[in-house]
């Protein structure tokens, strides 16, 4: 009976320990069911929160912080700037004669922003133009593929192509996509071969170049060389530019404005055209009976420095660089071993030979060395000294220093710059110096780029350089310009300008005025280097001896032109074969002078034979040209 109790009481227990459980459960169930239900709503509107929020900074900072630099992107896309070049200023020479213009052309050019992305459709476009511009499609691909095809900025692919090839690309504009042309002006250089050494050239600017002239476009062009390049800031415009919407190819759909561009500054020179062409003329003439192809001339105005005229043999057609230089063209010109892109006048340096000597004589005068009245025997051609024999080019007899001049006697100057009998010459130290003074061993400073130099040589530098000390033999030669002495044939023109003027030496001059766009002009007046550094009275002996050369002298061909000339002929020794240049220095009229003149032709033999009679022609026309 117990157990049966106990078991009844048991499962009672388990009954109510069962309901317990399922009521705790169920009620659990309910408590938690609504708090979940609650917290995945508040995640979801949390995350919504910070989306909104975070699209809302995007937009703020995309639109106001880099919204500025967006537009600018979004207008480059849409608005173009096409560049209006600016034309450059002309080169007229002293009486207004165009020298160097411009004619209108077109370049084809790349806008890399407007390229197909596919490389596919690149490379059919590349095949297409050119077949239209005759070019080889390997170099249009390559030109095409290194682009940076985010850049708006023209790019050249080939400049001064004809009127037909530019309507072509016109016509086939939707093919082309990427290509364009773009209206500019190229140079017209007016007898190129005769002033190219003086005018120089302009082309399209190089990377190089561009590094230098931050300023500048991939499609504009640059003064290269001589006028061109000294006064490209002068004869460079402010480009304009003319605002555009285009698509996104590229087409123009609407025009939003202009800016005008500015031109170019004019160059008035100093150079005289006729004279320029009369002197070119006379010289290529000579050198066809003299075997050589290279000379240079130089004519300066002695009242004031400014260059009237420089000729350089041979020479080139600048015209072939500006409208844009083949290959063949050159190589031919590269390959010439007469060098007709080397400027003779600024960048020759040659033994001076007998020019030197009323420098020398100046220098003998200025020291005490002689008197005007000095008497020198000309020993029957020949100076022996230690054992070594200096010679004459031809016995002379006594002289003084006029009619050493005159006669070109070297046994006068040995004797003058080295020393001999009774004389104590001059010495290097003092040649030198007077040399110096006149100019001779350093640039003149005239208005083009990469003069040279020259040298003049001393003591201290034979010892430095050769390790050998300074012997009289060298200043025998040094007296006669020769040895270790070079000049330019443009430092001579100075040389001889400031002896026919009394004494100022000008750095010369090839730009006389330059013409601003409002019509007002900006003179370029002399630069005087220095003057009076010869008292007057010497400086009129040597003129006295200069004129003596066309009276008495070595130029007596002379005699006979409607004015009085002064000068002096030189032959100076180069190389181990004994040739000789042929220098013929001069200045007119004697009393009055306005022009000096030096001409020297390489290894054209004496000045006798080769300056004297260009010389002769060049005054006639110049001093009679007005009658006729």
């Amino acid at each position: 009976m117990l157990n049966g109790y106990l078991n009844k009481r048991r499962m009672q227990k388990g009954i109510e320990i069962e309901d317990s459980i399922m009521t705790i459960t169920e009620k659990e169930e309910a408590i938690m069911e609504t708090p979940f239900e609650r917290h995945g709503l508040r995640v979801i509107w949390l995350v919504v929160v910070f989306f909104i929020f975070f699209l809302s900074a995007r937009v703020v900072y995309l639109s106001v912080i880099r919204g500025a630099y967006y537009a600018d992107i979004s207008r480059g896309n849409r608005i173009r700037s096409i560049a209006i070049k600016a034309p450059r200023g002309k080169i007229l020479d002293k009486y207004g004669h165009a020298l160097a213009s411009n004619v209108p052309s077109i370049d084809a050019v790349i806008v890399p922003s407007d390229l197909p992305e596919s490389p596919e459709e690149r490379a059919v476009i590349a095949e297409k133009i050119a077949k239209i511009l005759l070019l080889d499609k390997g170099n249009i691909e390559t030109a095409i593929e290194s682009q940076n095809r985010k850049s708006i900025d023209p790019v050249l692919l080939a400049e001064n192509i004809t009127q037909d090839q530019a309507l072509i690309i016109l016509e086939k504009k939707k093919e082309l996509s990427g290509i364009s042309t773009e209206n500019t002006a190229i140079r017209k250089y007016e007898d190129g071969n005769i002033f190219s050494s003086i005018i120089g050239y302009e082309g399209k600017i190089t990377k190089e170049e561009m590094n230098k002239n931050s300023d500048y476009h991939m499609t504009d062009y640059i003064g290269k060389t001589f006028l061109e390049k000294q006064y490209e800031k002068e004869l460079r415009g402010v480009n304009g530019a003319k605002q555009v919407e285009v698509d996104s190819v590229g087409n123009v759909k609407k025009n939003l404005g202009v800016i005008d561009s500015n031109a170019g500054q004019d160059l008035v020179l100093n150079i005289d055209a006729g004279l320029q062409k009369k002197l070119f003329d006379s010289i290529t003439s000579i050198l066809e009976t003299t075997g050589t192809r290279t000379a240079a001339a130089v004519a300066i105005d002695p009242r004031n420095g400014g260059v009237l005229a420089m000729v350089n043999f041979p020479n080139y057609d600048n015209n072939l660089f500006a409208r844009g230089i083949s290959s063949e063209e050159y190589k031919n010109i590269i390959n010439d071993k007469d060098l007709p892109l080397f400027n003779r006048a600024i960048n020759g340096e040659y033994p001076p030979g007998s020019t030197i000597k009323p420098a020398i004589a100046a220098a003998a005068l200025s020291e005490g060395t002689i008197t005007p009245d000095t008497i020198i025997d000309g020993l029957g051609g020949a100076l022996n000294i230690g054992g070594f024999r200096f010679g004459d080019w031809k016995a002379h007899g006594p002289s003084d220093v006029r009619l050493a001049i005159a006669q070109s006697n070297d046994i006068f100057f040995y004797t003058i710059g080295g020393g001999y009998g009774n004389i104590t010459g001059l010495g290097m130290s003092r040649m030198k110096k007077y040399d110096n003074l006149f100019g001779l061993g350093s640039p003149t400073g005239i208005d083009l780029p990469g003069e040279s130099s020259g040298f003049i040589p001393d003591e201290e530098w034979k010892l430095a350089k050769l390790k050998e000390k300074w012997y009289i033999g060298n200043s025998y030669h040094a007296s006669i310009g020769q040895g270790y002495i070079t000049t330019t044939p443009l430092q001579i023109a100075n040389f001889v300008a400031s002896i026919a003027n009394g004494g100022t030496l000008y750095s010369p001059r090839i730009v006389s005025q330059i013409k601003k766009s409002d019509g007002q002009s900006q003179l370029v007046g002399p630069v005087v280097i220095r003057k009076n550094f010869i008292a007057n009275s010497v400086m009129q002996v040597v003129r006295e001896g200069m004129r003596k050369t066309v009276t008495d002298g070595t130029a007596q061909s002379l005699k006979d032109l409607p004015i009085a000339v002064a000068g002096k002929t030189g032959t100076a020794q180069f190389g181990a074969e004994g040739k000789t240049h042929g220098w013929f220095v001069s200045f007119a009229p004697y009393e009055n002078p306005e022009i000096a003149l030096v001409i020297i032709a390489e290894g054209g033999g004496d000045g006798h034979s080769s300056g004297v009679p260009v010389t002769k022609e060049v005054y006639d026309y110049y001093f009679n040209r007005d009658k006729k």
